[in-house]
């Protein structure tokens, strides 16, 4: 027969057994992150030793937090721009900078600190694009003195997404052309917003030709800052690596290998849609270069 007391025992051990098992679920995700972490940083030391490159990412994937595992969707911030600029300051002067960028953009203000500051850096710079460097990701990577892509990375136009309110954008050339269309028929919001269209525009063309005119001469830059600002394309339109050689843009294949290494140690948080699963196979296939 089971006495009063060793009922409360085992009480007493269930709920300590389960605010144990709580905690350890709770702290599992840091756990995860920070393995990750020095897993990323191990990875980066190694490759700075090997490129004798400052090795520098901006990557945003859609992470998972907390213990419910919830996802976060990443793009270029003002944290990110602080960050990055503070590792740009600390390098030395006659080091050599790569930043690989895996982004979908994000705002013009941070992205255009980014860039100014990479563009300043005494010593060479270069931009990686494993997948895709998206709008602002894409003005980052014209102040870079070379753009390598993977073959199948794109970049994407940088025609200015205006605030119509707190939920949707359109394109600053579009609201522009509307306003064109409807005249003095067009209502007093829209008049407003295409002044501020017009204005914008013209400050990001004028930025993407501060940061070209040096690689490919006052004309060209001109020319390439109209022709991805001008609306010619959807803002989500994919760049591709003959279209960005096209351009005129400095643009080169050969990603280190050790760059898809890393892009596994920023998992993509998991989602209800089919996995995608493959056997995977060595990589000596793939051309190795010592250049980053």
């Amino acid at each position: 027969m089971v006495n009063t007391g060793q009922v409360q025992d085992l009480s007493g051990l269930f709920w300590m057994l389960f605010a144990l098992f709580f905690m350890i679920m709770s702290l599992s995700p840091m756990f995860s992150f920070y393995r990750l972490k020095a897993a990323r940083m191990s990875l980066l030391a190694k490759m700075e030793k090997k490129y004798g490159y400052r090795f520098i990412t901006l990557i945003h994937r859609s992470e998972k937090i907390g213990l419910l595992g919830l996802p976060i969707y990443r793009f270029i911030d003002i944290e990110d721009s602080e960050a990055v600029l503070r590792a740009i300051r600390n390098t030395p002067p006659n080091k050599p900078i790569a930043l690989i960028i895996h982004t979908p953009g994000g705002l013009v203000l941070a992205a255009s600190q980014i860039a100014r500051a990479l563009k300043r850096h005494p010593a060479k710079k270069v931009v990686i694009v494993p997948h895709y460097a998206m709008s602002g990701g894409t003005l980052i990577a014209l102040a870079a003195d070379e753009i390598r892509m993977d073959p199948n990375a794109v970049l994407g136009p940088l025609d200015p997404q205006i605030a119509v309110d707190q939920a949707s954008h359109l394109p600053a050339p579009s609201v522009i052309k509307a306003v064109e269309i409807k005249g003095k028929d067009a209502s007093e919001k829209f008049l407003v917003l295409a002044d501020i269209a017009k204005k914008s525009l013209e400050e990001v063309q004028e930025f993407i030709y501060e940061l070209t005119k040096d690689k490919l001469g006052e004309e060209k830059a001109r020319e390439l800052a109209r022709k991805l600002t001008e609306g010619r394309w959807t803002h989500d339109y994919p760049i591709t690596f003959e279209k960005a050689k096209e351009l005129g843009l400095p643009v080169k294949e050969n990603v280190p290998e050790e760059v898809y290494t890393l892009m596994e140690l920023y998992p993509q948080a998991p989602t209800h849609k089919p996995g995608v699963e493959y056997i995977p196979y060595p990589v000596h296939h793939r051309n190795h270069n010592r250049n980053p």
